[in-house]
């Protein structure tokens, strides 16, 4: 009798793994020809007509294509560009988060300062399983947030080494809110800034020393920063204390800053940081083990783990 219960409690793990199998595997084959059933013309119909393009989003559109052509070159270049109307309808919206998530849709990501970093293609060709996921996710969390009834939507025209590809652009009268290819790109320095100062005014005499990296927009303007500052207090040649303090922020992205003092009085004092950057489609982390941030996924990222030292 005993084996007998054995038997069919197998039995029974079996049949409910293999339902379960079959459910996601449904709910997979469903979501994938929902998406494939959805197309522009789709998201035409949810348009009204849109007013021509403001000042704002010409500029970003024009010194968009200056950067790509100055550090790209031929390999990335905006060959088209056709408004396609405003947003009018809750149904617009969730098929324009299908369209921008599709496995089948082009994205970009990279630094295009290192065109070495760059790649360009579609997202299901990058990641496949969580990380697909979570990069899906990612992208229609921004339609979600940023993209409202009453915004305009256009359609851009590509060339990537001789491959025709298009991407949706929503925007309004103030600029450029979403676009695969412009946000998922940025413009990012090399090295980080730094700068330092003593004040010797008060009572006791301070130094800092504060470094912090940036990333901007495909047009220029300020998208996000990650940084630190250090600061010791001292008399003479003695560090009688340390302070740090740290930040990360970035539009439309992830960002995380982490940082501790290690050292706080002595011949000098010393602190830790752990810094990050990144696009929606991808993912930061930060394990206090080791006190480091680290990247997973698609998308463009800064990520700076490092140790600082400030002598009197």
């Amino acid at each position: 009798m005993k084996k007998l219960v054995t038997t069919f409690k197998l039995f029974a793990l079996a049949m409910v793994l293999s339902l379960t199998s079959c459910q996601n595997e449904s709910t997979e084959v469903l979501q994938d020809n929902a998406t494939k059933k959805e197309s522009i013309s789709d998201l035409k119909k949810e348009l009204s007509p849109a007013q021509t393009l403001s000042n704002n989003v010409q500029i970003q559109l024009e010194e968009s294509k200056k950067n790509l052509e100055q550090y790209l070159k031929n390999d990335l270049q905006i060959t088209g560009i056709n408004v396609l109307g405003t947003l009018s309808t809750e149904r617009g919206i969730a098929i324009s988060q299908n369209l921008i998530s599709s496995k089948d849709t082009y994205v970009a990501f990279g630094n295009i300062t290192d065109p070495n970093s760059v790649k360009v293609g579609k997202i299901g060709s990058f990641n496949s399983g969580e990380e697909l996921s979570a990069a899906q996710k990612g992208l229609t969390d921004v339609i979600a947030q940023e993209v409202k009834m009453n915004t305009d939507v256009l359609e851009i025209t590509w060339n990537h080494k001789g491959e025709q590809f298009t991407s949706l652009c929503f925007y309004n009268k103030d600029g450029i809110i979403w676009d695969n290819v412009l946000g998922g790109l940025v413009m990012m320095d090399r090295g980080s800034n730094v700068e330092t100062s003593t004040d010797t005014q008060a009572k006791v005499v301070s130094k800092w020393f504060k470094e912090w990296w940036t990333a901007k927009w495909l047009w220029g303007s300020k998208r996000g920063e990650a940084g630190y500052k250090i600061t010791i207090y001292y008399n003479g040649s003695t560090v009688s204390n340390t302070d740090v303090s740290d930040w990360g922020n970035i539009s439309l992205g992830k960002a995380k800053s982490e940082s501790k003092v290690i050292k706080r009085t002595g011949a000098y004092g010393q602190c830790r940081y752990a810094l990050g950057l990144c696009t929606p489609t991808g993912s930061l982390s930060f394990n206090s083990s080791n006190f480091s941030v680290s990247f997973s996924g698609l998308g463009s990222n800064i990520v700076s783990n490092g140790t600082k030292s400030l002598y009197p």
